[in-house]
């Protein structure tokens, strides 16, 4: 019998970046959003209200929380690591979006497109091929790839992480999973949360012996260049932070209530800056909404988003 004997959830992006490149990153985000809406958005005006020194020492609890996920990561010694990402028009465009995939591939260059570094990295292809049958027999119509273009996994919701803090050394087999974030119809937070549901009890029927940590990338609520504003007919604004859903939804992961996120509707996550919180959402599934550790959450409009690094205990995954 397979078990999940980890799972870890981070934020991504300005995550992953030092504070002191954050406006160079941000005014990037800026040109960007230009080359998609003809003219820059403005500048939010609660940077000027954050002091740089005690960003440092905020984004320094970030800094150590993601040192933990990765310390927790190497300590539950898994098999393999499920990596679920949403896709940015990276690996999947406008001329086929998947609501769920999977790579199935033996490898995959994993490319870091803000560092330009690409790593190869072992994938378990027996353990993808399980997976895929075991959702599609549980009525999931999942997507699967068995190579990218130039062999490249090129999303940088699993990039990023991946390379840089997860398994920088490419010692552990991943296998990516997808799931439609900021192209809108999506995926609803019920269905993300099945879907979970349904890995975990692939896991332990089909991956037999297999130790296996999740990660989920993404979130929490932020409006960059990215956004689905098309779709979006909010309060918010670019750069804006909806800090009080964040603290809301993190309450519930806190309390061990984590199901609850289930019942968000996609207008929630919209409204609120989270469409990527699909990804959280499909592991608080597969660990049945245990309670959470949040190591560290941290809104920084300089950095155009709010930060969280979560974790789940094995105990606390098992008692669930």
């Amino acid at each position: 019998m397979g078990k999940i004997v980890t799972a870890l959830a981070s934020s991504h992006a300005f995550t992953l970046v030092e504070p002191d490149k954050w406006d160079e990153y941000r005014e990037k985000n800026r040109e960007y959003y230009a080359q998609l809406y003809g003219e820059k958005p403005p500048i939010n005006p609660r940077i000027d209200e954050e002091d740089p020194a005690d960003n440092e020492v905020r984004y320094n609890r970030i800094r150590d929380g993601l040192s933990s996920m990765r310390q927790t990561l190497v300590d539950s010694r898994p098999d393999l690591l499920l990596v679920i990402g949403d896709d940015q028009n990276e690996n999947f465009t406008v001329e086929n979006i998947p609501q769920f995939g999977i790579y199935t591939g033996k490898e995959v260059k994993v490319f870091d497109r803000g560092r330009k570094e690409e790593k190869l990295h072992q994938c378990d292809q027996a353990a993808a091929e399980a997976l895929l049958e075991g959702l599609l027999e549980k009525n999931f119509d999942v997507s699967f790839s068995e190579r990218f273009a130039n062999d490249q996994l090129r999303s940088h919701a699993h990039a990023e992480p991946i390379n840089r803090v997860l398994v920088p050394d490419a010692d552990i087999p991943i296998v990516p999973l997808f799931v439609n974030g900021i192209h809108w119809p999506a995926p609803s937070p019920a269905r993300c949360y099945a879907f979970g549901e349904a890995l975990s009890e692939i896991i332990r029927e089909r991956l037999q012996g297999k130790r296996v940590a999740i990660y989920a990338s993404g979130g929490l609520s932020h409006f960059s260049a990215g956004y689905p504003y098309a779709s979006y007919d909010g309060p918010f604004g670019y750069g804006d932070i909806s800090v009080e859903f964040d603290r809301k939804l993190l309450g519930y992961l806190s309390a061990g209530q984590g199901k609850k996120l289930s019942e968000f509707t996609n207008t929630d996550l919209l409204d609120n800056g989270d469409p990527e919180l699909r990804t959280w959402i499909i592991l608080l599934g597969a660990v049945h909404g245990a309670k959470a550790e949040v190591l560290a959450y941290e809104p920084f409009y300089r950095a155009i988003m709010a930060m969280c690094v979560a974790r789940w205990d094995e105990r606390d995954i098992a008692s669930a």
